[in-house]
């Protein structure tokens, strides 16, 4: 059994559930904004499929680190714990940077359904709780 390569699955999967996590956490607020806009007879902004799908992106990350981690462990470059402790490590920052990331994506869906406004300062908060997957990203690249 290769830990290592159970590390660089590992990455993958949990930034995925992450992913999956925040995606109906954000998915709840849009959808919860476009109700309360179409019951006050409001348009309902198309913007807030972005605040649903940012979650997205550690799904990706993961993947990326995923098979950086794949090549050093199958080249012996990164010991097999290391890789599983990496993995784990990393796959569960980049699962709870998509779960901030989907409540602050509701929280930003409900607040711009309401007052229309705000936009730039929401995704910003949005963008804060992306950076610690892509931290755990790049510092995972370079162990």
């Amino acid at each position: 059994m290769n830990w290592g390569m159970i590390g660089a699955g590992l990455v993958m999967g949990i930034a995925a559930m992450g992913s999956a996590i925040g995606i109906g956490i954000a998915g709840q607020g849009a959808i919860g904004a476009w109700k309360r806009c179409y019951l006050n007879n409001k348009p309902a902004p198309f913007l807030l499929v972005v605040f649903a799908g940012a979650p997205l992106t550690q799904t990706i990350y993961g993947f990326l680190l995923m098979n950086s981690m794949k090549g050093k462990v199958l080249d012996g470059a990164l010991d097999p714990l290391f890789s599983l402790g990496l993995g784990l490590a990393c796959g569960l920052a980049m699962c709870m940077s998509a779960i901030a990331q989907g409540k602050a994506g509701a929280a930003g869906s409900d607040a711009l359904g309401e007052t229309g406004k705000g936009f730039t300062n929401y995704i910003m908060v949005v963008g804060l709780c992306e950076t610690v997957a892509l931290f755990a990203m790049v510092f995972g690249m370079i162990a």
